[in-house]
């Protein structure tokens, strides 16, 4: 379907240039207002907490977020936010942007029904990659904040299609069983894009880390990754063996929301990570002890 729109681009354009006005075509979240705040005050030698905390408090799924964040055991903080103001100080600005930025993309879609799973899933995953980066050790610049907000942005591009096709459901079902293309391959044949070039593009939008602009961009490029993704950064590269790891451990607990991803991409993952096969088993234990003391 690419070829349906590139009357429209001037010849010689670039696959990027084809796939960047497909995506302003589609219609990206606009970035939150709260981020450009932070943005802001994050550029000043002395940020203003109180404002910061004025702004995320005026919206109550955001403040949740934030003081839910602080008090996760990712951090291991020995007492517990009970406001934003008090978040804000225990996480400091740059990974408390990051939880806000996550807060806000739930947001940033009209509630539904249809969405819910998909939303519950992609938490699940974003917990499970955090746990992973600290099971297995801060790596390649990358913590478990880093790998939470990776997990919850991962596949965002796919509530964006879900609004522009509705054809797109029919879509995830054969990309998700496919053994041997790449899943975005499989999106391609039906809409001018997939949602791995979209998400990228609303994470580059929303200034994510470049890392994990390009982590979202590249996840299902199985031919990349088993080359060793030297065109990636390290952190990169850690990023979405950690998230697909944490999804195929997902998968393997709830039997939801079935791929042939790890079988695409499992081995160049387990690779990634420096562990071998046979360690599935103990690092699935050792995840669901860490699940454990959550409760």
């Amino acid at each position: 379907m690419t070829t349906e729109i590139s009357g429209s681009i001037q010849q010689g354009a670039t696959v990027d240039e084809l796939y960047a006005k497909t995506v302003l075509d589609i219609g990206i979240p606009p970035r939150p207002t709260i981020l450009d705040v932070l943005a802001g005050e994050m550029r000043r030698e002395e940020p203003d907490f109180n404002r910061i905390a004025q702004q995320v408090s005026a919206d109550v799924s955001l403040s949740a977020g934030l003081i839910k964040t602080a008090n996760s055991p990712f951090f291991g903080f020995r007492i517990r936010a009970r406001s934003v103001a008090h978040a804000l100080t225990m996480l400091g600005l740059n990974v408390a942007g990051k939880a806000i930025a996550g807060a806000a993309l739930r947001n940033a879609f009209p509630a539904s029904p249809s969405l819910e799973r998909f939303w519950d899933a992609s938490a699940t995953i974003a917990e499970y990659s955090g746990l992973l980066a600290q099971i297995l050790g801060n790596s390649d610049g990358v913590k478990a904040d880093d790998a939470y907000t990776y997990g919850l942005f991962r596949d965002c591009g796919m509530p964006v299609l879900m609004r522009k096709f509705p054809n797109y459901r029919d879509t995830l079902a054969r990309a998700n069983a496919e053994l041997e293309r790449r899943f975005t391959t499989v999106e391609e044949e039906d809409i001018p894009t997939n949602h791995a070039m979209v998400g990228c593009m609303l994470a580059q939008s929303w200034s994510l880390p470049e890392e994990i602009c390009l982590a979202i961009r590249q996840h299902h490029d199985f031919l990349l990754l088993q080359g060793g993704a030297t065109a990636l950064p390290p952190a990169s590269r850690r990023l979405i063996a950690l998230a697909q790891l944490a999804e195929y451990f997902h998968q393997r607990q709830t039997g939801l929301n079935q791929t042939e991803e790890w079988h695409k991409l499992g081995p160049s993952c387990l690779l990634l990570l420096d562990q071998p096969a046979d360690a599935l088993e103990a690092l699935g234990a050792a995840l669901q002890e860490r699940v454990r003391d959550e409760v």
